[in-house]
C-alpha cells in the first residue's frame, strides 16, 4: 500500500509543478489554490509512504516521479519538446524509479 500511495504523491506532485506554471506566479487565485492543495496532499501523502519505505529511496521516486510526470504534460499540453534525447533521459529516469522498486527491501 505503501508504494501505491507514493505514487500518488508523485502524481500530485506532478500536478503541482504545472500549477506552478497555471497561476502565473501565484497571481490566479482559483489556480493558486488548487496548486498549494495538490502540494500539501503531495507532501501528506509522501509523508504517509515513509512510515514503512526507506527515506532515500520514497524521496527518490517522489520526484522522480513528479519530474517524469511534469515532462510528460508539458510535452501533452505546453508542446515542449519532444527530441529524442530529452526522452532518453526521461527513460533514463524511468529506469532509476524501477531499479530503486526492484532492489527496495520493502
Amino acid at each position: 500500500m505503501a508504494w501505491l500511495i507514493l505514487i500518488l504523491a508523485g502524481l500530485f506532485e506532478a500536478a503541482w509543478a504545472v500549477g506552478l506554471k497555471e497561476s502565473k506566479g501565484f497571481t490566479r487565485p482559483w489556480i493558486s489554490a488548487i496548486t498549494v492543495i495538490a502540494m500539501i496532499v503531495s507532501l501528506v501523502l509522501l509523508s504517509i509512504a515513509l512510515k514503512t519505505l526507506p527515506l532515500g529511496t520514497a524521496y527518490t521516486i517522489w520526484t522522480g516521479i513528479g519530474a517524469m510526470g511534469t515532462v510528460i504534460l508539458g510535452l501533452a499540453f505546453y508542446h515542449e519538446s519532444a527530441d529524442p534525447k530529452r526522452l532518453v533521459c526521461i527513460g533514463l529516469i524511468l529506469a532509476g524509479i524501477l531499479g530503486l522498486k526492484l532492489v527496495s527491501p520493502h
